[in-house]
């Protein structure tokens, strides 16, 4: 049986992150596994898992990391930019280190993810890029100004990447979720608009299993390489939002 490539995740230890691990793992895929919780991602317990303590603002650690998985399992066939953060808060009484961290994390960070596997996969012409957006990357929600910001910079980015990719046969697929079961809302500080946030989750019935995301996720990426699911827009069915 042939040898299944290489899959690389960052912020793997939780989430998105972590249920879209378990299911290239049961895939059969080796990883390549990255988040700063490096016991969490221990926990996981997966096989063939190159497991890396990488902050996605370190540009030299990801590129380290990519350089000693694919030394032992091959090139990363698929880069899935997931780490992010959401401080989430009144615009004009949020402190500017949130907006700093934001964009230092899901700008910057995501650049530095795509930065370190793109050249290989052009060489190659093969590979797959899945950049974590968000529902708010599509539409501006209240308390979320920096945040949507950062996920419209993460459509635009994709976009062009993908018109720059699509002749070296590399796929881009842009993940916009709505509200997921994940550990997003640890990063909210302000406390109204975690109520509201709580509010209008439990107002929905909840969030969806971030397992839903992995499948998801996974289904897409197993199509031939010639067919490319450019967006996943995924919500609860009850948010309207």
């Amino acid at each position: 049986m042939d040898k299944k490539p290489l899959v690389a995740i960052t912020g793997a230890s939780s989430g998105i992150g972590e249920s879209t691990a378990r299911a290239f793992s049961a895939a059969g895929h080796p990883l390549l596994l990255m988040a700063r919780r490096l016991d969490r991602l221990k926990a996981l317990n997966l096989p063939n898992a190159v497991l890396r303590q990488v902050d996605v603002r370190d540009r030299a650690a990801i590129a380290a990391a990519v350089a000693d998985a694919e030394a032992e399992h091959g090139p990363v066939d698929m880069m899935f930019a997931n780490a992010g953060i959401a401080r989430l808060g009144d615009i004009a009484k949020q402190p500017a280190e949130d907006w700093d961290e934001m964009i230092d994390i899901n700008v910057k960070g995501v650049m530095n993810t795509v930065h370190a596997v793109m050249n290989g996969m052009i060489e190659r012409k093969q590979g797959t890029l899945v950049m974590m957006s968000s529902i708010a990357g599509r539409k501006v929600y209240p308390d979320h100004t920096v945040y949507c910001g950062t996920k419209f910079f993460v459509h635009a980015v994709s976009e062009s990447l993908r018109e720059y990719l699509a002749p070296h046969d590399v796929r881009v697929i842009v993940l916009s979720p709505g509200i997921i079961d994940t550990e997003v809302l640890d990063h909210v500080k302000d406390e109204t608009t975690l109520a509201n946030y709580k509010a209008n989750k439990s107002a929905i019935g909840g969030g969806i299993p971030a397992d839903i995301v992995g499948d998801l996720i996974l289904n897409a990426y197993q199509l031939p390489q010639r067919a490319l699911v450019q967006e996943i827009v995924i919500t609860p069915t009850r948010q309207k939002y």
